[in-house]
């Protein structure tokens, strides 16, 4: 009997937009023109201009706190956002949050207005290629994994290690905990080769030789791609979600009813 590899869930297709309170001006410092050597050759100069420093400031915290409220009960993959069954709910309160954001900042802002827009999306119980992706985008992830532990490299072991984390959550009990036991063993390899090469100066080569990769192997053969028979649970469809371009260390505080939001010196620093 063949069980699905994923859980049941949702698509969420996430846009949020800041207009208005900016103005760009480009100004050519020499046209466009053909060079000696065969080429062509602009140069010109952007200036940009806002209006009222302050509020673009609340306006780029209410945008990313908005935002914020969405992705945090998704689980984040080079699909889009993806949500979970059980999540739904959380789900469907966390959207109405980032548009009462939104509202309450744009109800006092002169200048700028942020919008939030959300496209959910579910696909047929059957759609084996579906399944496939989520396989897939998990398979490379370990197999990532295995490779900087193979180069000795605890970056490249601990950057795919974060993103296996978060796609994790969509997959079925028995995976994401086959899948957990591999991140945690990356991970282990990972400090080892910190404290061992980085520090103490041991060979590479012997260090990694003596690094155990089984759960890793047994992750990546729990994941291969289904043939297309038996039957599938349910699934996740494949696709592209907009406006990731964000880190949780970038979130504002917190956002007040009269539409005032509290910025660490961080945040600010970055608007």
């Amino acid at each position: 009997m063949r069980t699905s590899t994923i859980k049941p869930g949702v698509l969420v297709s996430l846009k949020t937009t800041l207009s208005g309170g900016v103005n760009y001006k480009r100004m050519d410092l020499d046209p466009d023109h053909a060079t000696e050597d065969g080429g062509r050759l602009a140069r010109w100069e952007t200036v940009r201009e806002i209006a009222d420093a302050n509020e673009y400031e609340q306006a780029t915290a209410a945008r990313s706190l908005a935002r914020s409220a969405v992705v945090k009960v998704c689980h984040v993959s080079s699909f889009g956002l993806l949500c979970p069954s059980e999540r739904e709910t959380q789900l469907t309160q966390a959207i109405a949050e980032a548009n009462n954001i939104a509202d309450v900042f744009n109800a006092t802002a002169k200048q700028t207005r942020v919008d939030i827009y959300v496209l959910v999306g579910r696909v047929a119980s059957d759609d084996v290629e579906a399944v496939k992706a989520i396989s897939s985008e998990v398979r490379d992830l370990i197999d990532a994994m295995q490779q900087g532990i193979k180069l000795a490299d605890p970056e490249t072991i601990r950057e795919a290690a974060n993103k296996a984390r978060m796609i994790a959550g969509m997959l079925s009990d028995e995976v994401s905990g086959k899948v957990a036991d591999a991140i945690n063993e990356a991970r282990k390899a990972a400090r080892d080769i910190v404290k061992r090469v980085e520090k103490a100066g041991e060979s590479a080569a012997v260090v990694v030789a003596q690094c155990v990769t089984d759960k890793l192997a047994a992750a990546r053969f729990a994941v291969l791609d289904l043939d297309g028979s038996g039957a599938i649970e349910s699934v996740v469809p494949a696709g592209r979600a907009v406006d990731l371009d964000f880190t949780g260390d970038q979130l504002p505080e917190s956002i007040g009813t009269d539409g005032t939001i509290a910025v660490s010196e961080r945040e600010t620093a970055n608007v």
